[in-house]
């Protein structure tokens, strides 16, 4: 088959003779339809995340079409169109049994290789995969949109984090804390007019995501910060009350003054350096949260002072929990634009020009989608 392979640090081979995968039991063969560069495969092409050891064969945001199918499956069948989690998790560990599947020990995302395992993904004309990681995604939803499943995903998953602190009062140490989400994609949140205040740190594909999920959760009002006038501009368009650069003058202090002048409820940090956190942190309230989703810098400085005398919450956002069925109901619905975020559409063979492209990020891309076919 042809497949899209990274053969050393930021060089690609479009080799049209990678062995043909084979479903086993319980595995089924996908024929990929349209599969999203990821900045994670951007960030890990040139060796410096580790996390893409040559040669491997990446892609992991992606939906196509089943044409194989192992022993045992009797759930789909040959025409069923499908997207699919980024991660393959066991199902039978303590976190799976649990719903955090993705915490699973034994995880392997697709299209990664970090020394451990080399797990090949979606640049590729075919796919085996578990069924456990399956969602069917409906006739009207185009290949290239349910591509944005896992992204959307991701989003949803960070917002389900913080849809359970209280929003809009005054922080009270004694005062019983609400309930947290439960964190497993589920949507008792979903439809909650909750009102209160969030800060997006970060306008690039995920914040500008983040900002919809938030909208659509019924956050009231939601701010945007970016480096980049275009993509603050986009993030007012797609739902973003206010945005603002992230190098003004005394940011912190503004953002504090304008969510009723102790700070925003929460916080998104979705960059992953030091800058970010560091606003992200200052811009919330006494009590608040700061979810961190950017994963870009392994470590950064960290205001601790900060974060123990105003009693804030830290918590990490890994990837998805079963958001995918309302992932894949908000892009079909519109609550969540896909549409705006989509750069280009291109043939894989030309794979490695986009990602070169994407790279030296002098476009202003945000998503480019490729398509074996």
């Amino acid at each position: 088959m042809k497949a899209l392979v990274l053969t050393a640090p930021s060089e690609f081979n479009y080799d049209i003779g990678f062995p043909d995968p084979v479903p086993s039991s319980g595995e089924v063969l996908v024929n990929i339809k349209a599969c999203g560069i990821c900045g994670s495969d951007i960030h890990g092409m040139d060796g410096r995340s580790g996390r893409r050891q040559p040669p491997i064969v990446m892609g992991h945001e992606a939906a196509g079409e089943i044409i194989g199918v192992g022993e045992g499956v009797t759930e789909w069948k040959l025409g069923d169109r499908v997207t699919f989690d980024s991660t393959e998790y066991c199902g039978e560990c303590e976190e799976c049994e649990a719903g955090y599947v993705n915490l699973c020990p034994k995880r392997k995302v697709l299209g990664v290789s970090p020394g451990e395992y080399r797990r090949h993904g979606c640049f590729a004309e075919k796919i085996v995969l578990p069924t456990r990681i399956l969602y069917a995604i409906p006739d009207t939803l185009s290949y290239e949109k349910a591509a944005f499943a896992e992204p959307v995903s991701i989003a949803l998953h960070a917002v389900n984090l913080a849809d359970g602190i209280e929003v809009g009062e005054a922080f009270d140490p004694v005062a019983e804390q609400a309930p947290e989400s439960c964190g497993h994609g589920c949507e008792c949140h979903a439809e909650e007019a909750r009102g209160g205040t969030a800060v997006v740190v970060g306008a690039g594909l995920i914040g500008l995501l983040v900002v919809q999920a938030l909208k659509a959760r019924g956050w009231e009002r939601v701010i945007a910060i970016d480096l980049d006038e275009k993509r603050l501009a986009l993030a007012k368009e797609l739902g973003a009350s206010d945005a603002f650069h992230a190098k003004q003058e005394g940011l912190a202090m503004h953002l504090r003054e304008i969510c009723g002048g102790d700070g925003a409820d929460a916080s998104f940090e979705v960059v992953g350096a030091a800058a970010p956190l560091d606003l992200a942190i200052r811009c919330v309230r006494k009590g608040g949260q700061v979810i961190l989703i950017g994963n870009l810098q392994p470590s950064t400085p960290f205001p601790l002072q900060e974060v123990v005398t105003r009693q804030l919450t830290i918590r990490g956002s890994c990837s998805c929990a079963g958001e995918y069925p309302e992932a894949i109901r908000r892009i079909e619905d519109g609550s969540i634009k896909v549409e705006p975020l989509l750069s280009a559409v291109a043939p894989l063979a030309e794979g490695g020009g986009w990602f070169k492209r994407l790279y030296d990020n002098k476009e202003g891309l945000l998503k480019v989608v490729l398509k074996p076919e």
